[in-house]
């Protein structure tokens, strides 16, 4: 049970951009208690049916939508993002996955007739059937507080699942606001719940729920694993990345180069999938450094004021900034070159100026390691197939892009990538296409979120097989006998003895 004093404790909610406190939050007293009420009623909301939960899930986009203003203003204050991101990633990606889900619930998951080949089950109905886990548990990050804690918990909540949301303690509001958002909008109570607090208030979720979602490091997602291990509960985790760019020598380097400073340095950095490290081939090497730097150096950059104002926020997570500077500066010790940025912006708030490293290697851990804020690492390759072997040359496998006039030798290429998700001629977009499975290979996760997989995750496939019509007894009941066990070992060699060499 909680002390008094846990059930008093609160976590300060701070605005990275400004330093300024936005909000006081209570921490969780009991995880347990709201898993135990989450159980409660998930029955009832499972029974109400694909029809009647996507009733629920489409007012809460229109609430989204009307409140549009209050959601990019939380989003911003907690995380210091520019208000773009918050508008036109969190808030469009929360207003496309309602809609998306509560459609394609009853598809991804309707019953599916399965045929068989086996002769002695002929006959017979065979079903694969999907129902919820149960409740769930969403452990959230704090760089997307919206994109990854709450449009996690949209398709478990479409699946007929009940939802515990822990935001990271950096970032709450957003999960908070739409508790409230999804209780206007008809959500029944105990559903959708918000768990505040930090590793304790996971672990203790781990232990309680039927299924864990975690979206974070790969250092934690280990930790995740591992707890969850001991009560057997299934698992999906997104976790740490380092995806590559390969600009070709044949690519348009203006798309090239204006793709590689927005995906790199777009929410400051702190994007999971994104370009983290350019390999270009020598002939186009120093055009894209110019044009990469020159448009980089160009960057607003500050605490955000409404639309328009600025073009990179600031560092999320006060640990990570420090990252950052390690990176950089032990890049420059071995030989980089900083062409832009490459320190802490002075003044209130926590800033990395946008930073593009050209010369860098593999010895560098800016090139090998996810750095996760406003930096561009840019080294030059021979050719296609030593972009391709240093682009694997990675423990993570999220994301990467292939960027090449040559369409069809562009996917040939994205082909031999190690990453769930690769793009030619873009980067990233693939995540706003919820048809399409995104998930890490390697280090970078297990399990997919968008696509069939991203809602079928949450439940349980149940195999039914229905006989209809049937003799009182089966010729292989017992008893046994000779002349019955010859016969069926005749049928066995008369259907699989057949063929090969």
């Amino acid at each position: 049970m909680a002390t008094v004093e846990q059930a008093q404790a609160t976590i300060a909610v701070e605005n990275p951009a400004t330093g300024e406190l936005v909000r006081e939050v209570p921490l969780t007293a009991d995880v347990g208690a709201l898993v135990e009420r989450a159980r409660a009623v998930q029955p009832a909301w499972e029974a109400l049916g694909y029809q009647g939960r996507a009733r629920v899930l489409l007012r809460a986009r229109r609430w989204l939508i009307e409140h549009a203003e209050e959601v990019v203003a939380t989003i911003v204050s907690e995380t210091g993002k520019t208000d773009e991101d918050a508008r036109l990633v969190e808030l469009a990606y929360g207003a496309n996955a309602l809609g998306f889900w509560a459609r394609k619930a009853p598809k991804y998951l309707a019953d599916e007739k399965v045929r068989t080949g086996n002769p002695f089950v002929l006959g017979r109905k065979l079903v694969v059937r999907y129902r919820p886990v149960g409740v769930v548990g969403v452990i959230g990050p704090w760089n997307y507080p919206l994109v990854n804690s709450v449009g996690d918990a949209i398709p478990a909540l479409a699946a007929g699942n009940a939802v515990v949301v822990k935001p990271s303690e950096v970032t709450p509001l957003t999960s908070l606001l739409i508790e409230r958002g999804l209780l206007e909008s008809g959500l029944p109570e105990g559903l959708y719940q918000t768990a505040i607090g930090g590793p304790p208030t996971g672990e203790a979720l781990i232990d309680a729920v039927d299924m864990v979602m975690f979206t974070g490091s790969t250092r934690t997602g280990r930790k995740v694993m591992e707890r969850a291990a001991r009560t057997l509960t299934p698992v999906s985790l997104e976790l740490g990345g380092k995806d590559p760019m390969i600009v070709l020598a044949d690519a348009d380097v203006e798309r090239a180069a204006n793709a590689a400073v927005y995906y790199s340095m777009q929410n400051g950095g702190q994007t999971c999938i994104s370009i983290e490290r350019a390999y270009v081939e020598a002939p186009v090497y120093d055009e894209f450094v110019a044009k990469v730097a020159a448009k980089v150096a160009k960057l607003r950059q500050g605490p955000p004021a409404g639309p328009g104002s600025i073009d990179v926020g600031a560092m999320t997570f006060p640990p990570q900034l420090d990252v950052v500077a390690r990176h950089v500066q032990q890049a420059r010790d071995a030989g980089a070159r900083v062409l832009t940025g490459g320190r802490e912006r002075p003044g209130a708030g926590r800033f990395y100026e946008p930073t593009v490293l050209a010369d860098v290697d593999h010895s560098m851990a800016a090139m090998t390691e996810e750095t996760f804020g406003p930096t561009l690492p840019v080294m030059k390759v021979a050719d296609a197939d030593e972009a391709v072997r240093l682009a694997n040359d990675s423990p993570y496998g999220l994301g990467a892009a292939v960027f090449t006039r040559d369409v069809a030798r562009g996917e040939a290429i994205a082909s031999r990538i190690e990453a769930g998700a690769v793009c030619v001629n873009d980067a990233a977009l693939n995540y706003l296409a919820l048809e399409l499975p995104m998930g890490g290979w390697k280090e970078s996760g297990l399990g997919v979120r968008h696509g069939a997989g991203g809602i079928r995750k949450y439940t349980r496939s149940q195999a039914l097989l229905v006989t209809r019509f049937a003799p009182k007894r089966e010729i292989h009941y017992f008893p046994y006998s000779a002349r019955v066990t010859k016969l069926l070992d005749r049928g066995v060699k008369l259907f699989y003895g057949r063929g090969g060499s």
